[in-house]
């Protein structure tokens, strides 16, 4: 009896198998689409709408990009957890719904370490950037500063959580300043505030912030990477600047649901590699100063699994309560 139940057993899980190989071997056959979790016109949307013609080309079917945006992030990703595991419904997101919204919101109806990681489309440096009438010149003027005037200063952020909130975090604790936390709903109405004046600076990704920059509606201060980037060899990296040890960047990745078969998440990041490898896309991203990532599934959860850690690790050391 026991050796016809692990004959059953082989069986169906040799079926099992070989249905999922058959769904990767037909996929895609209709639409796909990409939910992402940020307001149209942020980075994350930028990128993936750029990706998602590439994947309209190479995989000769319709890719939908929709934006769900709200909590951090959460909107979204919570739509994609629950869809069929499929292939069809995929998310494109910012760090923190995949990795530590789980210490920032107390009640999340998914669980950000079941998604699939598919694979992770750029990595871009975070920078300093004031609004373009703030007092400080540099980052030591910038520093003194917020020190003469505690809890004044303000900073804007994407959203509680996000890279920009942490990084903000994390330079409260390094260099003993306290600044006040003012979260916007995406990229966008951060950086036209930002430009108005209405908010005082911001730590973010420089393919959003240069653009600002070069055309004097906003300042950048330093870049947080341990040497210079080319496209702005007259700003100094944080060490330079009295800060060391300061280094910060973010990222956009492509998860799909839980359980969704290996066969079809390993011909989607085929798919993605391939696009990102592009010269026209490689030409359009290095336009908005962006790197392209690439990598297997398992490389992309590894990376994703570190980045929790770290970053959670601040969220801790900060305190940062969870709402």
């Amino acid at each position: 009896m026991r050796g016809f139940l692990a004959l059953i057993s082989s069986l169906t899980l040799l079926t099992t198998a070989a249905s999922a190989q058959d769904a990767a071997t037909n996929y895609p056959n209709r639409p796909i689409k990409i939910v992402v979790s940020v307001p149209a016109g942020g980075g994350v949307d930028t990128v993936t709408r750029m990706v998602a013609d590439g994947l309209r080309k190479k995989l000769g079917q319709p890719v939908v990009v929709e934006n769900h945006a709200g909590a951090g992030g959460n909107v979204g990703a919570d739509y994609v957890f629950k869809s069929e595991p499929d292939g069809y419904t995929l998310l494109a997101s910012q760090p923190s719904p995949i990795t530590v919204n789980p210490l920032l919101y107390k009640q999340l109806s998914f669980d950000p370490t079941k998604f699939e990681p598919v694979a992770i489309m750029t990595k871009i440096a975070n920078v300093l950037l004031v609004r373009p009438d703030f007092p400080a010149k540099d980052v030591k003027e910038f520093i003194a500063y917020c020190k003469a005037n505690p809890g004044k200063v303000n900073y804007a952020s994407q959203g509680i959580g996000t890279t920009s909130h942490l990084t903000a975090a994390l330079f409260e604790k390094v260099a003993g300043v306290k600044l006040v936390h003012v979260p916007y709903k995406g990229t966008a109405p951060a950086l036209n505030d930002i430009i108005a004046s209405h908010v005082d600076m911001i730590f973010m990704e420089l393919a959003s912030a240069i653009r600002l920059h070069q055309a004097g509606k906003a300042r950048i201060l330093a870049v947080a990477t341990k040497e210079r980037l080319p496209s702005l060899k007259d700003i100094p990296t944080f060490a330079e600047a009295g800060v060391p040890n300061f280094e910060s960047g973010t990222w956009n990745a492509i998860t799909a649901p839980p359980n969704t078969p290996p066969a079809i998440v390993a011909k989607l990041n085929k798919a993605i590699n391939e696009v990102l490898q592009e010269p026209e896309l490689q030409d359009h991203f290095s336009k908005l100063t962006l790197q392209a990532a690439s990598g297997s599934p398992a490389e992309a959860k590894a990376f994703i699994t570190q980045e929790t850690r770290t970053w959670g690790d601040v969220i801790k050391a900060a305190q940062i309560p969870a709402h």
